[in-house]
């Protein structure tokens, strides 16, 4: 319904912007076209003016001058009635002012411009040789005053000047002329198809109106036909729904409703807490549903415990809205029931077993804390008996003093050989224990500058050998740092330590983006490498692919790295082959890794 009177506003609207569109057309812009012809038949009438101005003005200029040369001429054959002087005068004084209003007229014609400017250069010069024949009459010298009248004649010719600058305002105004009846033409040309226009918009606007009528017509049907559609849907809808009154009285309910508190679907004005006796009789509820009436409060997730029809206890959560009525200014209530009980039961079996699984963490942490009680006693205990037996090895060593032989000098250094081995050997096992136990300090680690580190602490273990390195720039990770720090130190450690018998070490430490948004680590080199068969072997404690005798070591680092990086989320894999080098990968998330499942270390 509402969208068929979203669409019913929307025709309207476009039908009466097209009906002010047709009065547009078809009385705004005759006017305009009207106006439009009338102010530029005013400036061409302006022109044509200034054009006839142009032309008496240069006549003016003309025949100023011309009388000045006919009043010398008069005094020089002794005229009585002769008035040269004053001529003159007359001339300097009015021709400067005529150029001047010529110059202003001809402001905006570049051709007049330049003809003026030559006119006024040469009256300029003539009025000057006759203001000299003047004087030259005055003092009683008539041949030169003669040939400065010639002069003028001769060297300052204004009758071509003025030919041409009258020729070109008669030219202007022809054009003037022409354009004037190229706009009467384009007027009456406007008007016809301003006519047609008209025609066009009134037929547009009857076929629009007809069609918008049409579609009024079917859009009702259509509201009709969704209006069934709703309830239709409505009915069909197996979540218990109600329209409520002002004064929660049910107007509609859904089938689902009627099914699940025994109301028929066609019952009217019937009171909410009398339904489903008294299945709604919560005053909370009822004063919660009249808070949405009044204050337009919507009703989320009211959890309640209901007893229906059917004699069953439920658990349901109510929700309820306000609605504005269209043909109403009272509102109604929406009022929308959905049956948690099965959730409940989960919610309750889930309650339990965190309860349990609260008495496991508890039990996991005592087994924690007696393995750290176990580790320290177990590390104690047998670092005491090493320490006696290196200490005595030493002793014995010194008793026996210089007159030792060679073999009794072994048996004794394979003795403190040994008790070291086996006091570095609890020292590794505990920090791998360590690892499995200890929390993770996240914090944004600079890859970079953890390479750099492991890089320059293994090459000074080997100051006498050459190792070429390749470093791509390293990224920023979120991680434990100190952890991470460990990782970058065995993996280098061991590419320097493998690559022992090599004349010159190539070591390559790179990293990948991946397409899943993880960090691929990878360190590279071509020392002693490994068997493939045996890869499985390479990530286990105290699991070694080569004699102690050609590489020193106690199997024990790449265990540890596999244990740091499978709490960071990442995973550890290694590639090689004997004699060709080796590749150890290693994963990390681009963003803050996954809480890893805690263990208890072995």
């Amino acid at each position: 319904m509402i969208r068929g009177t979203v669409r019913q506003v929307a025709a309207l609207r476009w039908r009466t912007g097209g009906l002010l569109l047709a009065v547009l057309v078809i009385v705004a812009l005759p006017y305009m076209i009207m106006r439009g012809g009338s102010r530029q038949a005013l400036d061409a009438g302006e022109l044509v003016t200034r054009a006839a101005e142009v032309q008496a003005l240069v006549y003016r200029i003309a025949d100023q001058t011309y009388d000045s040369e006919a009043a010398i001429q008069h005094l020089l054959a002794d005229d009585p009635y002769a008035r040269g002087e004053e001529t003159v005068q007359n001339a300097e004084r009015l021709v400067p002012n005529l150029l001047d209003q010529l110059h202003r007229l001809v402001a905006d014609n570049a051709e007049q411009e330049h003809l003026v400017e030559q006119l006024s250069a040469v009256e300029n010069g003539r009025l000057a040789l006759l203001h000299q024949a003047l004087q030259r009459y005055k003092h009683n010298d008539a041949i030169g005053a003669g040939q400065a009248l010639r002069d003028a004649g001769n060297l300052f010719r204004i009758d071509d000047i003025a030919s041409r600058l009258v020729g070109s305002a008669e030219l202007q105004l022809q054009h003037r002329r022409e354009a004037a009846q190229q706009l009467s033409r384009d007027s009456s040309t406007a008007l016809a198809l301003t006519a047609i226009a008209q025609l066009v918009m009134l037929t547009i606007v009857v076929v629009v109106s007809e069609r918008q009528i049409g579609k009024r017509l079917r859009a009702e049907i259509g509201e009709r036909q969704a209006v069934q559609r709703s309830q239709m849907i409505l009915q069909a809808v197996r979540e218990p729904i109600a329209l409520l009154d002002n004064s929660l009285r049910t107007l509609l309910v859904n089938a689902a409703f009627s099914e699940l508190y025994g109301v028929s679907e066609d019952s009217r004005a019937e009171y909410l807490d009398d339904i489903g006796q008294g299945a709604w009789a919560d005053e909370v509820l009822q004063q919660r549903l009249r808070d949405v009436l009044l204050r337009d409060r919507e009703l989320w997730d009211y959890e309640l415990t209901q007893r229906t029809i059917d004699g069953v206890e439920r658990h349901v959560v109510i929700n309820a809205r306000r609605l504005q009525q269209q043909d109403s200014e009272n509102p109604v209530l929406l009022l929308t029931v959905s049956d948690v009980t099965a959730r409940a039961l989960v919610e309750q079996q889930v309650k339990e077993l965190n309860h349990q699984l609260e008495g496991k963490v508890v039990q996991i942490s005592d087994v924690n804390r007696e393995l750290e009680a176990f580790s320290y006693s177990v590390s104690h205990d047998l670092r005491a008996p090493l320490r006696h037996i290196t200490a005595f090895a030493q002793k014995l060593e010194l008793h026996l003093g210089d007159d030792v032989d060679v073999t009794t000098h072994h048996y004794l250094g394979v003795i403190r050989d040994a008790s070291q081995r086996m006091a570095q050997l609890i020292d590794d096992l505990l920090v791998f224990s360590r690892l499995g136990r200890g929390a993770l300090r996240l914090q944004a680690v600079d890859m970079q500058s953890l390479v750099d580190e492991a890089r320059m602490l293994a090459e000074s273990e080997v100051p006498d050998r050459h190792i070429e390195w390749q470093v791509d720039p390293m990224p920023v990770v979120v991680g434990d740092e100190n952890m991470l720090r460990t990782v970058w130190q065995n993996l280098i450690g061991n590419a320097v330590k493998y690559t022992g018998q090599t004349r010159t070490a190539y070591i390559r430490v790179s990293v990948e983006h991946g397409e899943s948004g993880d960090f691929e680590f990878t360190v590279s080199d071509n020392g002693a490498g490994f068997d493939m068969r045996y890869v499985d072997k390479l990530f286990g404690v105290f699991q070694r692919l080569h004699k102690a005798s050609e590489f020193p070591g106690n199997g024990i680092g790449l265990a540890n790295v596999q244990r740091i990086v499978s709490r960071h989320g990442g995973r550890v894999w290694a590639e090689g082959e004997p004699g060709q080098g080796a590749q150890f990968h290693f994963t990390l998330s681009a963003v803050e890794p996954p809480v890893a499942n805690e263990w208890v270390s072995p």
